[in-house]
């Protein structure tokens, strides 16, 4: 069980209150979501929840948190409180800390058929023995949900838990949540929008600016878009017979790509499909094992990655991987001045208000929500001007009232002539707002089509490697 009553907290330094009252309780045998847009506290709960403000944070805490029955400050610390509650955090990265998958797991329960059970239950048998910086985002994430269903807490607190899970995965992990609440679990889930959670949630609550507002409906779907692409050009990216293998196998097998100047491309599939693998050899973070990759007329493997950033803005799926400043302007400034911007100051201005975060320049860019890191992230690709801008995810962690004007924004540089790529699994987001939409199955393009003419412009591969154009 979860009790907080009369929550107020403020971070370190900060002038004004992260969470502002709060009351809230999850009963055991419970599912209770929490929704709201970025900013407004949801993370912070977690924390709360979790006892990691009380421990770790410092801060000004207020009022009461009570977890399984017990003050959140009695207990003696973290490792206390992890008997008691499973607790996924929205960065996975930081809670992924062994050589194997397979070690997560064994971590929290070392009953090797409870191992056996949940590396099925999370479809992770065939990744067991991989190094988990090496997975796909969803792939590190549904690991993160094994390692803290493993140990069988009587308590769950999950932010964010579908973020990076393609649509099937994320019904999957609400099937896992559904039996798990049957057993008495009490689950406190966050999420932007209710998604598969809203059928097996007790409770859908709303918090906005750091008080619960409402229970509220279930959100509506954002308002259609048309699918922008501007006059398109000459080739951004060319890439010819691109293959690339890990330890457990292949991530991409013979992937011939063409995208011009101009256009706004998604890139859709399931996790572990070759999509974040693929992105990355566009600014030499890989290289080509076998083919070659060009953009903007560069080989990837004759220019160093510093040159290759002039030309491609790239947008990691973990916005915290790319933040290490002591202020959001700081951060965007970094990139704006280390490529040669003609004026950073006015770039990172720019870019901030584009995504707009300009009133949080001074702010510490970790005590962000995750989706104003997510924006965060955005604005330090748009401060440095690329010909080519690529992005993992680019909603996540952002409500659908926020996810529209970033995505408006996208369409907007696509219009101005520049090479828009995103992965992304919400696949209507990527009808509203692509001009072409590619699917990749197993490290290989299966389909190429354009939203509105599917039938029509899709292009299926027998052998796995499907040539496309921006003419398909």
């Amino acid at each position: 069980m979860i009790r907080i009553e009369g929550l107020v907290y403020t971070y370190p330094g900060a002038e004004a209150p992260a969470l502002r009252g709060v009351d809230l309780l999850v009963r055991a045998g419970e599912i209770v979501l929490v929704t709201g847009p970025t900013g407004a506290g949801k993370t912070t709960l977690c924390k709360a929840a979790g006892g990691v403000l009380a421990h770790e944070y410092g801060g000004t805490l207020e009022g009461s948190v009570r977890l399984g029955g017990e003050a959140i400050e009695d207990y003696a610390g973290m490792a206390a409180i992890a008997r008691v509650a499973g607790i996924a955090f929205d960065d996975a990265d930081a809670q992924l800390i062994f050589s194997t998958v397979e070690e997560e797991i064994r971590t929290a329960s070392p009953d090797e058929e409870r191992t056996e059970e949940v590396l099925e239950m999370m479809g992770l048998l065939h990744l067991r023995d991989r190094a988990p910086h090496t997975l796909s985002g969803g792939e590190k994430q549904r690991t993160v949900l094994g390692t803290v269903i493993a140990g069988d807490p009587s308590v769950l607190i999950l932010d964010e838990p579908a973020a990076e899970l393609d649509p099937g995965h994320a019904e999957k992990v609400a099937e896992i949540l559904a039996a798990l609440k049957k057993k008495g679990t009490a689950v406190l889930i966050v999420e932007n929008t209710p998604g598969p959670f809203a059928a097996v949630a007790d409770r859908v609550v709303r918090l906005e600016a750091g008080q619960i507002v409402a229970r509220p409906a279930i959100d509506p779907e954002p308002v259609a878009a048309h699918p922008g692409t501007g006059d398109t050009g000459e080739p951004a990216i060319t890439i010819r017979g691109l293959t690339h293998a890990y330890d457990g196998g292949f991530a991409l097998r013979g992937i011939d790509l063409l995208v011009r100047a101009g256009e706004c491309v998604a890139i859709t599939g399931e996790n572990g499909s070759g999509k974040t693998t693929l992105i990355k050899h566009l600014n030499g973070l890989l290289r080509p094992q076998q083919g070659s990759v060009e953009v903007c007329g560069m080989d990837t493997r004759r220019h160093p990655v510093p040159a290759l950033a002039r030309k491609v803005g790239l947008v990691f799926q973990n916005p915290d991987t790319m933040l290490f400043e002591e202020t959001v302007e700081k951060e965007v400034l970094f990139g704006a001045r280390n490529t040669g911007v003609p004026d950073p100051d006015g770039a990172a201005t720019a870019a901030l208000a584009a995504v707009g975060l300009l009133e949080k320049k001074a702010v510490y860019p970790r005590h962000l929500s995750r989706g104003e890191r997510q924006r965060l992230a955005i604005a330090c690709a748009l401060a440095m001007d690329p010909a080519v801008i690529v992005l993992d995810e680019p909603t996540t962690g952002l409500a659908p009232d926020e996810a529209g004007p970033v995505m408006d924004l996208l369409q907007d540089l696509g219009r101005q002539g520049k090479a828009v790529v995103m992965v992304t699994h919400d696949h209507g987001l990527a009808r509203r707002y692509a001009g072409r939409i590619i699917r990749m199955e197993t490290g290989r393009i299966v389909e190429d089509m354009t939203p509105g003419d599917e039938e029509l412009c899709r292009r299926s591969s027998s052998t796995g490697a499907a040539t496309v154009s921006s003419t398909a």
